[in-house]
This record gives structure tokens, C-alpha cells and sequence, in this order.
């Protein structure tokens, strides 16, 4: 395969060389572009920009442009505007793809002439959360980049050939960067220019393609379930997974399905890529990274993506093998006081995991009256089994009663709220700050709205019915049903969000109750207003039947 260095992409076009599709981008476009990018920033005397492009190919663009004019680049975690107000003083503008900011289509200037770019003085910033959630900002040199890139081809390189790069990742972080745009763009593998967020849209992104490889996440890889075409997606080259744990059970479902463990990649925006691992506990290090540990066990990194000299102090509890791999233990950052007692969060979620009801749980510190711990929690299919046929109740205490072999009383939880997801950031990770104010918040009482569509005036709503729904204590608690008098709130409550409606609720009309709604149900609602009548029509079905249905009838304020 013809490997061009990361600081020699502009060098010599090559338009034989594709880049990506829809639409098409070769080698030689790519540069054309760049160059021009790159001159109308001098022009305009442009000294550091932030880019946050949904575009793999437009980011490489404004990436390659913006290191020939010499201009430094951050790339912001979002665009949201707290996000922007920290970084505005450190850019000259905002490159994105929101109107009212700078766009790669307003530099149509004559391009620079093409050249190598300086690893030392081309400079990239990313910007990731800490544990407490503050944003932090580390400081990249394409040199640190584009020894990743070569060592990640030495690696993989010859397994994944001509595959075409699918990713279910953003490519603001680091994970996403490498393995979606610089290291496709150094060894001529094509790459899909969307985030593909659905397991849906990686099996129809997988389909145009003779050879694919998956650049995706925990949070994508355990969704991907029995509705998909495994038989066809079983060509993959490798199946990449970063960002988080990979759980076990996903990763032997992936290897019953596709024949091959996905490899799990171990790293972070602070250190690039530490090490490697598939189907097993152990770690393999990235060649030319040193591992050592402080007197805590702490890992500490040494690396050719770290600046020279410099030796990264993780949070990461490690045992060391003889032969130079490693398991993590933890984090040690994650170690909370109770009454003077040390209690480990890790430990206590990995205790929480092991039981058959539990898929995924975070834990932390509840300050009210006194401090003590809660827990979020997503259930298995055996434990949303448990609470609709058992209770709330039942539950925790079971699940009390099993980390009981594993921690003294005081660290038992006495709050737990139950999810249907953990709600993770774009990076992949869950702050510790976002775990305390979600077991500080109280219970769901809506439905979570996966999906609306209008159609002649009409809305179809996909609904998820909360697993902790505050309705579902007391009614009953060994078997909880969503009240009906809940289902018709909902109806109009959404109605009013939705549609124009008489604010004066005025009665009920043909009220039928035929099924019983459920924790961790979707159902779908229908909703259509005869405004001649005055009344919403509504009509709440599961996958196989109608739950309920009627009429509320409404009028105005001042009838």
C-alpha cells in the first residue's frame, strides 16, 4: 500500500487515490482544497482557529489547510455556548458548519504552493472533560500525531488492506481523529465522511463496501442486536472499540457473530493510545510505550505521543504481568470517604455487574443529610424481568442484599434510580459530577420521546416508558402498572406541546383501558384534535395491540 506521511499529505496530489464518497473527494481534490484553505487564512492573517465539523473529509480539509498556513487548531468538545465563551478568547474564529460562522466555502483563494508540514510547529488542541467534568485543554504536536498513525498501521496495517473506515464516533477526540481521518488519509484506505450513530446505519454503511473495518464505541457495539444482518457483516476486517469498557457479554456476543474478538483500544486524549486487547483481561502496550507505577499503583506513561520527556501520572490502579501486560484495577480517583471509611466505586459497580440483573452501573456520593452512596443503574433483560414481575423493592433490596457480600453496611446505597441507558457524553464517558446530579434528581414521571412524526395534522409518537417511573410506586409495588389516569396526562400533555390546543380540560369521552403498560415499555401514542368537536383523540398501542385509547374534550379559558 502507498503510505504517505501525515507531513507529507500535501506534498505531491495523487488523484488515483480516493479519498471518500457522497460526494467523492480524491487525493488531489483534497490538497487543492487545503492549499486554498491555507491561503485565505494568511490572507486574512489568521493565527489559531476552532474547528467542530460533522464532515470527516471538510475536518482533514481544514485540518491540512490550516497546519500549512501555519495556524493552530482547537477542536471544542461541542458548540455549545458555554463551550464557545471558554475558548473565544483563544481563537481568531470558529470554523463549523452553523451559519452564523466562518465556513470552508468562504476561502476560495488562490492556493499556497503545496509543501511538507513542520511536525514540531503544526499544533492541535483537544478539549475533553475531567472526572469532576471541567473541560481541559491538551496540547498536540503533529509529530505526537503522526507517530500514533504509523504505529497504529505497523499494528493493523496489513489486516485491514483496502478496508473502507465505517465510524460510530465523533472525530472532535482523539479516538475518532486517528482512526476516521489521519490514519485512513496516511494509508489510502477510503473513509465514510458521517458519524454513523445507529447500528442501522453501519450495517446499510457496510453494505457499499467489499472490504469495511468499524471504528466504534461500547455505547454503538452493545446495542447491535439480532435484527441485523450478521452473515453479511461478518466480512469485517476488525472491529475497533475505545472510549470506555467494553462490556464482556457484548464483546463474546460480537465474537459468536463475526468470528473475530473486537479490539479494544486503550487511551486518552492526555496520552494517545497506552495499549490494546482482545477477548481477554490483559493489556498488550503500544510498542515504544513504558509503563511503570507510583507507590499507590497508579500507572505511569512514557510514550513517543506524549511530548519528549514528559511522564504522564494516570488515575489508573494497574497489576503488572511478568511479561509486560497489565490489568486495570480502577481508578483511584474514585476512592470516596464514608465516615473515615475508603470505599471503592469501581469495585462496588464491578460487584453490582456481576449480578445477572444488573448491565451497567455508576456510583457515587449522595450529600444530604449525611453522605452516603446511590447508584444508576441499567438493568439486563433478567432484571427488568425482576421489577415488573417483583417490584422495586424486591430489587434493591436483592441487589443490597448480593453487594452485602462485598462491602460493610455503610457502603450499601441507599438511593438507586434505574435507567435505560447511562446518559454518556461525547466522549463516551459519564463524569462523576453528571452521576451525583442524576442521583440527586428526582424520579422520571414523562415518557422519554424517541421519535415524532406529523402527518396531515396527526402525530405518531414512539414513547419509552421510564423503568423508574416516580407512577409506578404504590401502583401496585410487587407488580407495576402505569396508572391510567398518568396515560391521559400524557396524552394531553403532549398534545398541548404539540399541537394548538383549548387550554380548559372539560372531560373524557369513550375511555377504554385493554393492556397494561409496563416498566421499560415503548409504546407508541397517536394523537388527532377535531378542532369542529373540541376534542383530542388519543390512543396509546404496544408492538401487538391498543393500551388505551379516548377522547378529552377541551375548551378555551374564557369559555
Amino acid at each position: 500500500m502507498n503510505w504517505i506521511k501525515l507531513e507529507q499529505l500535501l506534498l505531491k496530489a495523487q488523484p488515483e487515490r480516493a479519498i471518500t464518497a457522497a460526494p467523492a473527494l480524491n487525493h488531489a481534490q483534497l490538497c487543492a482544497q487545503a492549499l486554498s484553505f491555507a491561503a485565505g487564512l494568511q490572507a486574512d492573517g489568521v493565527k489559531r482557529i476552532a474547528v467542530h465539523l460533522e464532515d470527516a473529509a471538510d475536518l482533514a480539509i481544514a485540518l491540512l489547510g490550516a497546519w500549512r498556513a501555519g495556524v493552530s487548531v482547537l477542536l471544542p468538545a461541542d458548540l455549545q455556548a458555554q463551550t464557545r465563551q471558554r475558548w473565544s478568547s483563544d481563537v481568531d474564529l470558529w470554523l463549523t458548519d452553523q451559519p452564523d460562522d466562518a465556513h470552508l466555502a468562504d476561502y476560495q483563494h488562490a492556493p499556497l504552493t503545496a509543501a511538507a508540514l513542520d511536525l514540531h510547529r503544526c499544533e492541535l488542541s483537544l478539549c475533553t472533560s475531567g472526572s469532576s467534568g471541567e473541560p481541559k485543554r491538551i496540547d498536540k504536536t503533529l509529530r505526537q500525531l503522526a507517530n500514533e498513525v504509523e504505529a497504529l498501521e505497523q499494528l493493523w496495517g496489513a489486516d485491514l488492506g483496502q478496508a473502507c473506515i465505517i465510524g460510530s464516533v465523533g472525530t472532535q477526540h482523539i479516538y475518532g481523529l486517528l482512526f476516521r481521518v489521519l490514519w485512513p488519509l496516511c494509508a489510502g484506505r477510503p473513509f465514510v465522511r458521517k458519524q454513523l450513530a445507529f447500528p442501522e446505519d453501519l450495517q446499510r454503511a457496510s453494505r457499499e463496501y467489499p472490504a469495511f473495518a468499524w471504528v466504534g464505541s461500547p455505547a454503538l457495539l452493545k446495542r447491535m442486536g439480532d435484527n441485523l444482518d450478521w452473515p453479511a457483516m461478518s466480512a469485517v476486517r476488525r472491529v475497533f472499540s475505545s472510549g470506555g469498557a467494553l462490556p464482556a457479554d457484548a464483546a463474546r456476543s460480537l465474537f459468536e457473530r463475526l468470528q473475530q474478538w473486537p479490539t479494544e483500544i486503550l487511551g486518552s486524549s492526555e496520552t494517545g493510545g497506552i495499549a490494546w486487547r482482545q477477548g481477554q483481561d490483559l493489556w498488550q502496550p503500544f510498542a515504544d510505550v513504558v509503563l511503570s507505577q507510583d507507590s499507590d499503583g497508579a500507572l505511569l506513561i512514557a510514550s513517543p505521543y506524549l511530548p519528549a520527556g514528559h511522564i504522564e501520572h494516570t488515575a489508573d490502579a494497574a497489576r503488572m504481568a511478568a511479561d509486560g501486560r497489565f490489568e486495570l484495577l480502577g481508578r483511584l480517583d474514585r476512592i470516596v470517604k464514608l465516615e473515615e471509611k475508603r470505599i471503592s466505586l469501581p469495585m462496588l459497580e464491578q460487584a453490582l455487574m456481576a449480578h445477572d440483573w444488573v448491565a451497567d452501573a455508576r456510583l457515587g456520593v449522595v450529600q444530604e443529610n449525611r453522605a452516603s452512596l446511590g447508584a444508576l443503574l441499567v438493568l439486563s433483560q433478567q432484571g427488568l424481568h425482576a421489577l415488573r414481575n417483583q417490584g422495586r423493592r424486591t430489587l434493591t433490596q436483592e441487589l443490597r442484599q448480593h453487594l452485602s457480600q462485598h462491602c460493610e453496611a455503610l457502603a450499601l446505597p441507599r438511593r438507586w434510580r434505574i435507567l435505560r441507558q447511562l446518559p454518556l457524553n461525547a466522549q463516551g464517558k459519564l463524569p462523576q459530577a453528571d452521576v451525583e446530579a442524576l442521583l440527586l434528581a428526582p424520579r422520571a414521571k414523562t415518557p422519554e420521546v424517541l421519535e415524532q412524526v406529523q402527518t396531515d395534522g396527526e402525530w405518531s409518537l414512539q414513547l419509552a416508558v421510564p423503568p423508574d417511573l416516580a407512577y409506578f410506586s404504590g401502583h401496585f409495588p410487587q407488580t407495576p402498572v402505569l396508572p391510567g389516569v398518568v396515560q391521559v396526562d400524557w396524552a394531553l400533555s403532549l398534545g398541548q406541546q404539540l399541537m394548538n390546543l383549548p387550554s380548559r380540560f372539560a372531560g373524557m369521552e369513550v375511555l377504554k383501558f385493554q393492556q397494561l403498560v409496563r416498566p421499560g415499555d415503548e409504546i407508541q401514542l397517536h394523537l388527532r384534535f377535531d378542532t369542529t368537536r373540541s376534542k383530542l383523540y388519543f390512543t396509546f398501542r404496544n408492538h401487538t395491540a391498543t393500551c388505551s385509547s379516548g377522547r378529552i374534550v377541551l375548551e378555551a379559558a374564557d369559555a
